[in-house]
């Protein structure tokens, strides 16, 4: 382990703690802050020269300044000559824009991916991206994890019975399909419509629910406002508790005072994002991805193969 150095962001020092603590590494020198204008400032205290180098920077919230500081800490550390540099983005942001769906629009994913890469990272360690697709916009490699098996050690230990997994929406559908399969559960979707423009939406729900416990699984939780009328269906469908295992909790706006008064018992996220302690909640379960990704990071280092850390996932 002497020729791996381990370097975080100021996005989430948090998880970056925990994955230090699951490597039994210390967290590379650096100064990372700004000049007074807001300009991203860093400097590499400690040499990297030839080592195998890991940056640690979820692109949450401000999502702009975390990209730029985890871009500015790239090149700083391929100016210093680092033999590899891995991105860890435990979030990754703008992955939702993953294609021209109307004209005149970006495709930000491609262009946060060739940043990345100009920047001078050498591989991508991410979690439940957005879209599957967007590991084909890098021209370097991208290991991709899933937090599936962090959720069901959780509900492993709940003991659920008549538990049934559900998409919140049609586009979820891939997902939720494999968490029912290795939760060993019936799958169910909420079939989101509007009849026009003017109308409001109506809910279907296609699978059986009545007099069953529920899990609805989703990447990304932001304003709530799809997972709250989820659970709003699905409890006048006659579900009994209902839960929601999401993997990234971006939580914006009015996102937890929604949750509050929602029909959902607990929203279990992981901490990919921070969760600020103005969105700390009684309905809400923060589980740690720390350990997956530090044996991601070992695993990577010393050349191993990462599929046995989300076994035969099919999504």
């Amino acid at each position: 382990m002497d020729k791996i150095v381990v370097f975080s962001g100021n996005a989430n020092k948090e998880l970056a703690r925990k994955i230090f603590r699951n490597l039994k590494a210390k967290e590379g020198s650096s100064l990372i802050s700004q000049f007074s204008d807001g300009e991203v400032r860093v400097e590499i205290k400690e040499n990297v020269r030839g080592k195998d180098v890991f940056v640690v920077q979820s692109t949450c919230c401000p999502v702009n300044h975390s990209l730029m500081e985890l871009l500015v800490i790239i090149d700083a550390l391929k100016r210093a000559s680092a033999s590899r540099i891995t991105a860890v983005i435990p979030y990754f942001s703008y992955a939702r824009q993953d294609r021209k769906d109307q004209p005149r629009v970006p495709i930000t994913a491609k262009l946060v991916a060739n940043l990345l890469t100009v920047a001078g990272a050498s591989r991508i360690l991410t979690l439940d991206l957005h879209a599957g697709q967007v590991q084909g916009f890098f021209d370097i490699p991208v290991d991709h994890l899933y937090a599936i098996n962090v959720f069901l050690q959780y509900f492993r230990k709940m003991k659920i019975e008549d538990l049934v997994i559900v998409s919140p929406d049609v586009g979820g559908i891939k997902m939720a399909r494999a968490y029912a399969k290795r939760f060993g559960a019936g799958l169910a979707i909420v079939d989101k419509r509007r009849d026009s423009p003017e109308a409001i939406e109506v809910m279907h729900i296609l699978g059986e629910v009545e007099g069953k416990n529920v899990i609805m699984v989703d990447d990304i939780v932001a304003t709530g406002g799809s997972l709250v009328g989820a659970a709003k269906a699905l409890k006048k469908a006659g579900a009994k508790k209902i839960y929601a295992a999401i993997t990234h909790g971006i939580l914006s706006n009015n996102a937890v005072e929604k949750i509050n008064n929602s029909h959902i018992d607990t929203l279990i996220i992981t901490d990919s994002i921070l969760l600020k302690e103005e969105k700390h909640s009684k309905k809400i379960k923060v589980i740690s991805v720390g350990r997956l990704f530090a044996d991601a990071i070992k695993r990577i280092h010393f050349e191993k193969s990462i599929s046995v850390l989300f076994g035969s996932i099919r999504r």
